[in-house]
């Protein structure tokens, strides 16, 4: 019987009953998409971040980090690091989220335009393959690392070691242009038994950095001209990193300082302070650290994108619970004299509001499960319209969507069970 009346119910309002479903639906897709965004935001921002230079800079123990990153000093270092042990980066715990790396060698060379300026030469890989210690191959270099670079020409390929960058300021100073030559050395003890070299140059590029400062060539080059062969001076990683919090903050400053348990769970996850020591734990006598200005500027990224996706979804699920408020309160209304004869009948108001809850509930159900399909197309919208790649699915999501259109559809229906609750039949059976 009381199926019967359920079901009766919901065929007799069919017009109310679609509406419901139809406001159930909407939300449910607007917070299925934003929920299954937001848990795959954080590899998606990272990604695009990516692009945009590396987050972690590795140097040998003693050199000077400063003069690395900002240019200060001679810019050649006195300590260096192997060329052939750098594959081991990819060997380390989270192997997985190092996107890619670049070495650089920096030395100095005078140009037989400006005998009395030095300028500084950075040897490097530009689009290398790398055959791993793990049978992977990996294609890496500065032609990635450094994509929103302004090229004039072409870029550098691994292979020529005549050809030769110059950064935007450098090409003014020498009055280079793609197609031109330009004969370097290396000054002082560093020329000896290193012939002049004549480079042909393949492109000007405009970093709007140091970087325009300097003449790029490929990594044997810069090796051969320095008498530096196999030697790297640094190590650009750019790594997939989950944001900072106070663990990952105490353990850089002094990881012995953690628990067993704490250690165990930091080591394990993608912090940028986790990656940089397993990346010294591989490589010897490396000192890696985080670019901070890149690191924490992910973090903040990702956290408001976060905070949007949830906000997006509250509000549209407080949207619902008012649409559903409003559209069953009406359809109560409308059944009062049928509600009252049940009163009169002898029904118990609990027995009334477990009915009319069960319909409520039916209804939202389906515009849930309608509504749940509709927001994996969504997700798949924004993530090839704003990522340029498929969101991935999250299996956990369902259960949190079943949920909360649990909990959306009972709040939405408060309202109306209040109403219900406060008909007396005597008063709806004579029309008042």
């Amino acid at each position: 019987m009381f199926w019967r009346m359920a079901r009766g119910a919901l065929f007799r309002q069919k017009g109310k009953m679609l509406m419901i479903a139809f406001t159930v639906a909407l939300g449910a897709s607007l917070s299925t998409a934003m929920l299954n965004v937001m848990l795959d935001v954080g590899d998606k921002v990272n990604q695009e971040l990516k692009t945009y230079g590396a987050n972690i800079n590795v140097v040998p123990k003693g050199a000077s980090l400063m003069d690395d990153l900002y240019g200060g000093g001679s810019g050649v270092p006195d300590k260096y690091l192997a060329e052939d042990e750098l594959g081991r980066i990819k060997t380390i715990f989270w192997a997985f989220n190092i996107v890619d790396f670049t070495p650089y060698l920096n030395t100095r060379v005078i140009s037989s335009i400006h005998e009395g300026e030095e300028f500084k030469l950075v040897g490097t890989w530009f689009s290398h393959h790398l055959e791993l210690p793990t049978g992977e191959n990996l294609d890496t270099g500065m032609v990635n690392m450094k994509s929103w670079w302004d090229v004039s020409g072409q870029w550098l390929s691994d292979d020529d070691e005549y050809g030769i960058m110059a950064g935007r300021n450098a090409a003014k100073k020498l009055g280079l242009l793609p197609g031109g030559t330009i004969r370097l050395r290396a000054p002082g003890p560093e020329s000896q038994g290193n012939e002049e070299r004549e480079f042909l140059v393949r492109g000007i590029f405009n970093a709007g950095g140091a970087e325009d400062d300097a003449l790029y060539v490929s990594l044997p080059a810069a090796q051969a001209l320095s008498g530096r062969s196999g030697m790297v001076s640094s190590v650009e990683v750019s790594a997939l990193t989950t944001p900072d919090n106070e663990l990952s903050r105490r353990a850089a400053q002094d990881p012995k300082s953690l628990s067993s348990k704490e250690w165990e769970t930091w080591y394990c996850t993608a912090y940028v302070s986790a990656i940089c020591y397993q990346i010294d734990e591989v490589i010897p006598d490396a000192v890696s650290k985080p670019i901070r200005m890149v690191a924490e500027s992910e973090g903040a990224i990702l956290e408001k994108t976060q905070l949007l996706m949830l906000l997006i979804t509250i509000l549209s699920l407080a949207g619902s619970a008012l649409g559903i408020s409003n559209l069953v309160t009406a359809s109560v209304m409308e059944r009062a004299n049928e509600i009252g004869l049940l009163k009169a009948l002898g029904a118990q108001d609990g027995a009334v509001s477990v009915l009319a809850l069960t319909e409520i509930l039916i209804t939202g159900a389906a515009g849930g499960v309608a509504g749940y399909f509709a927001g994996l197309g969504f997700a798949r919208i924004i993530g090839h319209t704003v990522f340029g790649s498929a969101i991935d699915i999250k299996p956990m999501v369902i259960p949190l969507v079943a949920a909360l259109v649990f909990v959306v559809t009972l709040a939405g229906s408060i309202p109306s069970i209040r109403l219900l609750l406060s008909l007396r039949p005597a008063e709806v059976l004579h029309g008042r």
